[in-house]
């Protein structure tokens, strides 16, 4: 009867662990989800104007067809980035062919990331109100040598243009609405290292003069309103963070080890005690 409830508490803490896994996996990645809430109403022309957006906002922008449109968002280690972008075309009747658009995602380093899956380009025709875009790169890493070209927590760039259009097309006034979001690839991709995020050292757009003078920190900052801030530190930190679901399977495997042994010996002990065979007479 020992052997049988060791037993049943073991199996009843694998169920508490399996069940609060979920959970727990969801807690470590703020981030995901595709619920968005209210972003910027701009982008910028560059990459030293790019526009900074949150994870999971959706910022919108109103240009001319053959503008180039720039946000920025953060990504950590261990989280897969996905940008999606819609473009609200002019009205039909004012354009005069079809039009080819563009969605580029560039790290930090201003690297252009590959794109794993995703409308990376979309031609639309003549008659279409808008079209829809997307680019999932790979998962960030928390370092890389030198040479590679991986994905590295930091800021991220997103730039939006059109590729290709008929010449008379070229001022046309549209809209576009950008969201970047992530995903926490959890313990399965965990690596170790460690390194600074690539973000801007100042704000985007912001340039000082080699001999500007101490009490320019001290002026009014009426040009403060004209630069745009840099991406924010994701809720979770730039690393992976301590927090891995890593724990929960190595929990239940050390549970289900002990129920093993606990099984085992249950088995080999039999129910009935050791007896000593009867003497010979």
């Amino acid at each position: 009867m020992r052997a049988l409830r060791t037993a049943g508490a073991a199996f009843a803490l694998c169920a508490a662990l399996l069940a609060t896994a979920p959970t727990a996996a969801a807690d470590a990645s703020p981030s995901a989800g595709t619920d968005s809430h209210g972003g910027p109403a701009e982008a910028g022309t560059g990459f030293r104007t790019a526009t900074a957006i949150e994870q999971g906002q959706t910022a919108t922008a109103a240009a001319s067809v053959g503008d180039y449109l720039y946000w920025m968002f953060p990504a950590a280690a261990g989280q897969v980035p996905t940008v999606k972008a819609t473009v609200k075309l002019p009205e039909a009747q004012s354009r005069h062919g079809r039009t080819t658009w563009q969605l580029d995602v560039y790290d930090g380093l201003r690297r252009r990331q590959a794109c794993t899956s995703g409308s990376q380009t979309v031609t639309a025709a003549q008659d279409d109100a808008s079209v829809d875009l997307s680019c999932r790169v790979r998962r960030v890493r928390p370092w890389s040598e030198a040479w590679a070209n991986e994905p590295l927590p930091g800021s991220y760039y997103v730039r939006l243009t059109v590729v290709n259009l008929p010449e008379q097309d070229l001022g046309l006034a549209f809209t576009a609405e950008v969201t970047a979001s992530t995903r926490d690839t959890g313990g399965a991709h965990a690596e170790g290292g460690e390194l600074e995020p690539l973000t801007p050292a100042l704000r985007a757009g912001a340039t000082q003069a080699p001999d500007a003078s101490e009490s320019a920190d001290s002026s009014d900052g009426d040009d403060e309103s004209s630069n745009t801030a840099s991406a924010a530190e994701p809720d979770g930190g730039w690393g992976s963070g301590w927090w891995s679901d890593r724990w929960v399977w190595t929990v239940v495997g050390g549970a289900l080890g002990a129920l093993a042994g606990v099984g085992g010996y249950a088995l080999s002990r039999g129910r009935g005690s050791f007896r000593r065979p009867p003497a010979a007479e």
